[in-house]
């Protein structure tokens, strides 16, 4: 079958690493150190996918100016202090390896910093399979199309050959904002009825079912 794609960009926090909890408990613990209003599970988790600064005013957006940067700080020391025991989701690995082996291009767009993206990319050792990456810190964050845009222009894919996957309504409406495809995964940060009414192309709940996807579709 003549692949549908050519580029497939995946999210990272969420999508490809089971992250959503240890982030979103990082978010509520960096505001209870700062005797800040701590946001509830369902706005931690909404902001994830976002560039840290970003999620921050949205998840404390009462929060005096000052106290971000503080904020952030905290919020890094919870999140590094277990970053290095957060695993890949089941079959994650496998999938990629297989569809670097089928011959697509890979990327990653994600609200990580450089740092972050760089070290979860050596601890898994999953660095070698993609072509490119782009973080919050050095472009527009989602679900703004930059990320996206700069990973086409950059691998000379167009638009109606590069796939979006994410589990968050702003991985969809960057996609939507770039043009392209998007599959959305519902094991991640926001809840299958909202990721829904963004239109993806496929909703799955793992990756033994991408895996089935792109076998069968792409």
């Amino acid at each position: 079958m003549k692949k549908r794609y050519d580029l497939i960009v995946f999210d990272w926090d969420g999508t490809v690493m089971d992250s959503t909890a240890i982030i979103a408990a990082s978010i509520q613990a960096a505001c209870r150190d700062l005797k800040l209003p701590v946001p509830d599970d369902e706005t931690a988790r909404h902001v994830i996918g976002l560039g840290l600064m970003q999620a921050l005013r949205h998840a404390v957006p009462d929060a005096p100016e000052a106290m971000y940067e503080p904020l952030v700080a905290r919020y890094r020391h919870h999140f590094h202090s277990q970053n290095e025991s957060i695993p890949l989701f089941d079959q994650a690995r496998e999938t990629i390896i297989e569809l670097h082996d089928a011959g697509y291009q890979l990327a990653v767009a994600t609200g990580k910093n450089r740092n972050g993206l760089d070290h979860a990319l050596e601890t898994t050792q999953m660095g070698g399979y993609f072509h490119a990456t782009r973080t919050a810190d050095r472009t527009f964050s989602k679900p703004h199309p930059a990320m996206l845009q700069e990973l086409m222009d950059e691998l000379d894919v167009p638009p109606e050959r590069t796939l979006m996957i994410g589990d968050t309504t702003h991985d969809l409406q960057m996609a939507i904002n770039a043009g392209v495809d998007a599959i959305g995964v519902t094991h991640g940060a926001h809840p299958e009825e909202q990721l829904r009414e963004l239109n993806p192309i496929a909703l799955l709940n793992d990756f033994a079912e991408l895996r089935d996807w792109f076998r069968a579709n792409a």
